[in-house]
């Protein structure tokens, strides 16, 4: 007699999947070395600005706080588009995926057209809100001239990159990047100081440099898209194409993000600007402090990137037992690398500031906030990817809105000014404080996460 009997195969606590793994480090990697070049291409034009004259520096720096709003505005739509696009990507809907990214191109555009209008209208303005110095200004006007043609360029090319992104294509971006740094730095180089029998053109040649750039940037994902690309075809139909219901998803996702980020862009300056009203020792350790932490951070960046295209796609295939499962691993991971980033930041401390020419108070403050930084790396290294990768890249944008929100504007920018004007306490602490965010959101993000109502099907049914 034979007997039949049903058997349960428990869900496996984390991913056993091979391919999940490849997927994940490829990614990861893959934009992490892109974040670092595009950080490099931006240390390399100040330090170019920097050895060409202070005030020159000084005006590229007033107009890249508006660039810096540009930026944010392109991780808002990008993230958008990398959020619904990827769940339609697992779901194997390719179609409805490029019409996610025609709602981003129209909103990159739109949202870049905007700005460079802004830009050509009020310039001395716009100027006026980041400077009083005439000189200063008289720069930065000359660089806005040419470089607010530089926006739409950056945000339709970073709305291309980032729905390939939603089908694991990354590396075109990385390619996009290299040639990027090479034309951007050689160009630079050539029209600031100018070299190579090129006219000297001090601030205009930066801006020069960085406008062919972007053309040449742009030019390369269109080319890709039309010539080599098989898995979105983007152009392959109207991707400008209008459907009311995924627009309408894209536009309530969309504008969550960016309330988020754009309000978190304008409590930076304010944090800087305490900080500015400190000791002319304690500006330059933040400084070195702020510029290792930034380049460590860039791999958090990209493993919270990747963990949101991971996390859509796996909830586009519907099995909610594996999103569960990769969303722990993910998780684990997170730690794991804030912890090894938060190492590696602590051992190199000492040596890193022996390449700093500093005062006895500088180098001690600078000491200091590294050391500190450390401990952050390892609770930004679990909070970051966690909240913004897999809750938000699981459709929990409204959480991580209210989060960001209060814990920015409730929290971190009140103790930052309590800290340094009211309660005059140590440098340390002002940092501490203005980056205390990334220790009390940590165990936010946990236990949101351990409820699993982050889970959101945001795709629609064909």
């Amino acid at each position: 007699m034979i007997v039949v009997t049903d058997t349960y195969m428990k869900p496996a606590f984390f991913s056993k999947n091979r391919n999940f793994y490849r997927r994940l480090f490829t990614i990861l990697f893959t934009v992490s070395l892109q974040n670092v070049i595009a950080y490099s291409v931006n240390m390399a034009d100040n330090l170019m600005l920097g050895s060409y004259s202070q005030v020159t520096l000084s005006g590229a720096a007033t107009v890249n706080q508006i660039f810096f709003m540009v930026q944010q505005l392109s991780v808002g739509i990008c993230d958008s588009l990398v959020i619904i696009g990827s769940q339609y990507w697992g779901r194997k809907n390719v179609s409805a995926l490029r019409k996610v990214g025609g709602c981003g191109l129209k909103l990159a555009f739109g949202g870049g057209a905007l700005i460079f209008a802004l830009c050509a209208v009020f310039p001395s303005q716009l100027m006026a809100i980041f400077t009083t110095d005439a000189d200063i200004a008289a720069e930065g006007m000359a660089y806005m001239a040419i470089i607010k043609y530089t926006f739409i360029l950056f945000l339709v090319t970073q709305a291309l990159l980032a729905t390939l992104r939603c089908a694991d294509v990354v590396r075109i971006a990385f390619i996009v990047s290299c040639v990027s740094l090479v034309v951007n730095v050689g160009i630079n180089y050539c029209l600031i100081f100018g070299k190579l029998g090129m006219p000297e053109m001090g601030i205009r040649g930066a801006a020069v440099g960085t406008l062919i750039a972007r053309c040449v940037e742009l030019a390369i994902v269109v080319v890709y898209i039309l010539k080599k690309d098989r898995m979105v075809r983007l152009f392959s139909e109207n991707p400008l194409k209008k459907d009311p219901g995924i627009s309408h998803d894209f536009s309530v996702l969309a504008t969550q993000i960016l309330v988020q980020e754009l309000f978190w862009a304008v409590s930076i300056p304010l944090q800087s600007a305490i900080l500015g009203h400190l000791s002319s020792d304690a500006i330059a350790a933040n400084s070195i402090a702020t510029t290792f932490y930034q380049y460590l951070k860039v791999v958090v960046r990209a493993m919270a990137s990747a963990s949101a295209v991971m996390i859509g796609s796996a909830i586009g295939r519907g099995n909610i037992d594996e999103v569960k499962a990769e969303g722990r691993t993910l998780s684990v991971i997170d730690l794991m690398i804030g912890a090894i980033l938060g190492m590696v930041l602590f051992l190199l401390h000492r040596p890193l500031l022996s390449m700093y020419a500093l005062s006895d108070s500088a180098y001690v403050m600078a000491d200091q906030l590294l050391v500190l930084m450390a401990f952050l790396m390892v609770t930004m290294g679990y909070m970051m990817p966690v909240m913004n990768g897999i809750l938000r890249g699981g459709g929990d944008a409204k959480f991580t809105l209210y989060v960001n929100m209060i814990g920015t504007w409730a929290v971190v920018v009140p103790l930052s000014f309590m800290s340094a004007f009211w309660w005059k306490l140590p440098v340390v602490w002002v940092v501490f404080f203005s980056q205390s965010d990334q220790v009390f959101k940590a165990p936010i993000a946990f236990f949101r996460f351990c409820t699993y109502k982050w889970i959101r099907k945001l795709t629609r049914d064909a």
